[in-house]
C-alpha cells in the first residue's frame, strides 16, 4: 500500500505547531496537535523537527462504495433514535460459506424488522465476490447493509464499524460460526426488557476470581453468569453509546467478550449499587461450528494473542470482586 500524501492543511497545522513550540507557546502547540490528531494524523517530535504519520488509513471511494480506513470514519447512527427493534452485526473476512450459513439461519428465523449489518473487513476475494453478488436467499426481506473497510481492521474495530450503523434498540454481535436452529434473537431482546440485565446470550462464563473463566455445567435453564461469550452477545444500543466503543486494542477476538460483558455490567452513577446482570439463556437452540478465527492460527500465536488481551481485562477488573456472582 503506497504512503498517503500529506494534505496541505495538515502540513500547515504542523508548521504552525512547530512555530508555537519554538516560541514556547505550549497551549497553542497542544491545541494544534489535537487538530492534527482529530484529522487522522500523528506528529512525532525530534528536537525542533517533526514527522507526520497517518494514524488511520484514509477512506477510499470506488463508485458508490466507500471503503473505510478506520471505524472512526464510518458515519454513526448512534445519535439518531432507534428505528428498528434489533440489529445483528456479523464480521466477514475469509470464509464465505460460514457467512452464508449464518445469514441464512438469521434471515430465516429472526423477527420482522431485524436489521443485518455485515462488516466486510478486508475480505478475501471470494468473500468480497459473494458479498457483491449475493444469492437471492441471502437478502430475504431484511434490512441489510454491508460496511466495507479499506484494510483489515482489528476485531474490536470491525465490530465498532458495524455497531455505529445500528438502527436497532438492541444490538446482537454474532459470530459466523453460529447457526441458530430457531429464533434466538427475539428471546434475547425480551430478556433485555429487564432493566437489571445488561448482556445476554446462549453461552455464558463463570468465574470465582476474574482470572479463570469457564462455561457452567450444561443445562436448559436461564442462569446468571459473569460474562457472555461472543458467539452471540446481545446488549442495548443505548448502553454502547454511553459505555463504548469497544477497546480497539483488542485486535484479536479472544477475551473481548469478557471485557465488554464486564464493562456493560459495571455499575454507573445512575445505576443501582449492585452490578447489572449477565444472563445465559440455556433454552436457545444453537449449533456451534468450527471457529475459524481460532483454528486458522498456530497454537502459540493464538495463545500469545489471547494472553495479551486477557491482561487488558486484569488491568481494569482484576480487583472487582463485586462483579462476581457471590459478591
Amino acid at each position: 500500500m503506497p504512503t498517503d500524501p500529506i494534505p496541505a492543511e495538515i502540513t500547515d497545522l504542523a508548521e504552525r505547531r512547530a512555530a508555537a513550540r519554538r516560541a514556547r507557546d505550549w497551549a497553542t502547540a497542544d491545541a494544534l496537535r489535537s487538530e492534527i490528531e482529530a484529522a487522522g494524523w500523528s506528529v512525532v517530535d525530534a528536537g525542533t523537527l517533526y514527522t507526520l504519520r497517518r494514524s488511520r488509513a484514509e477512506d477510499v471511494s470506488e463508485g458508490a462504495v466507500v471503503r473505510y480506513g478506520s471505524s472512526q470514519s464510518v458515519p454513526s447512527r448512534l445519535d439518531e433514535p432507534a428505528s428498528t427493534p434489533i440489529t445483528v452485526v456479523l464480521v466477514a473476512t475469509d470464509w464465505p460459506d460460514d457467512l452464508d450459513r449464518a445469514v441464512r439461519s438469521i434471515t430465516g428465523r429472526a423477527p420482522a424488522r431485524t436489521q443485518l449489518v455485515i462488516v466486510a473487513n478486508g475480505p478475501s476475494p471470494e468473500q468480497a465476490q459473494r458479498l457483491e453478488d449475493p444469492e437471492p436467499a441471502d437478502s430475504a426481506s431484511r434490512d441489510t447493509e454491508v460496511v466495507w473497510t479499506r484494510d483489515r481492521l482489528g476485531h474490536a474495530a470491525a465490530l465498532n464499524a458495524g455497531i455505529q450503523r445500528a438502527t436497532g434498540s438492541v444490538v446482537v454481535l454474532m459470530d459466523t460460526s453460529i447457526e441458530p436452529e430457531a429464533d434466538i434473537v427475539g428471546p434475547m431482546v425480551t430478556a433485555l426488557d429487564d432493566p437489571t440485565v445488561a448482556v445476554v446470550g446462549p453461552f455464558g462464563l463463570v468465574s470465582t476470581d476474574l482470572r479463570r473463566f469457564q462455561e457452567p455445567a450444561p443445562g436448559s435453564d436461564d442462569r446468571d453468569v459473569v460474562a457472555i461469550e461472543g458467539y452471540a452477545q446481545a446488549f442495548r444500543r443505548a448502553d454502547y453509546a454511553t459505555r463504548g466503543p469497544l477497546d480497539e486494542h483488542f485486535t484479536f477476538y479472544r477475551n473481548l467478550d469478557i471485557w465488554w460483558s464486564l464493562v456493560l455490567r459495571d455499575p454507573q452513577p445512575d445505576d443501582a449499587d449492585r452490578p447489572r446482570r449477565a444472563v445465559a439463556l440455556g433454552r436457545l437452540p444453537v449449533v456451534r461450528h468450527e471457529h475459524r478465527g481460532w483454528t486458522s492460527l498456530a497454537e502459540d500465536e493464538r495463545d500469545r494473542l489471547s494472553k495479551r488481551n486477557f491482561y487488558r481485562i486484569l488491568k481494569r477488573f482484576a480487583t472487582r470482586r463485586d462483579l462476581l456472582l457471590d459478591a
